[in-house]
Order: C-alpha cells, then structure tokens, then sequence
C-alpha cells in the first residue's frame, strides 16, 4: 500500500473522532501524525475486512507517543476505525522492526 503518493487526506466519521478521544485519549490529530512520523508499519487487519480491506499502522505522534491505529481506505481517503496506545506485545514489535530497518 503506497499512502505518500496515492493518498489525498483524511475522512472522518465524528462518531469515530470522539470515540478514540473518549475512550483512549487519542485526538483525531494525533492519529494524523502517526501516518507522516517514521517510522511506521502498516499491516492487513484480516480479521476485519469482510466488507473492505481494514488496515493497522503502528506508530508515532510528533510526541513520540506510540500507537496502533485501525484503518481502511475510502477512495483516496484514509478513514480511521480506532485508536490506541499500543501494547506491549506492540511496542515491542516496532521497537524491533526500526531497529532493523535504521
């Protein structure tokens, strides 16, 4: 999946924008930022994509705050289903991933 080039922004379901800020603390904002920080990693949410290809991303807000977003694609539109701190299973995983990759 190639989010730089084919990507043209962000489509929020308010539902969704308050949800992740409610539940977990985590602004429409700073689920943003995670997709233009590296690094990240983005993996198929096959579990969930009965209906539509769902997507996870790990990674970082400009605050260096570590999480694993939930998505799929709207047209050119990234739509975010869920967000979170991640775990430590996560932070793990992509603690390791960049170490390879650096």
């Amino acid at each position: 999946m190639d989010t730089e080039h084919s990507i043209k922004g962000f489509e929020w379901d308010p539902g969704n924008q308050s949800k992740n800020y409610e539940k977990h603390g985590v602004s429409w904002l700073e689920c943003e930022q995670v997709f233009f920080n590296k690094p990240i990693y983005i993996l198929p949410d096959i579990k969930h994509s009965s209906l539509e290809d769902h997507f996870y991303i790990l990674g970082q807000t400009n605050r260096e705050r570590l999480l694993l977003i939930s998505f799929t694609l709207r047209n050119d539109k990234i739509r975010v289903v869920s967000a979170r701190d991640m775990n430590k299973k996560e932070r793990s995983y992509y603690n390791e991933k960049a170490k390879e990759n650096s």
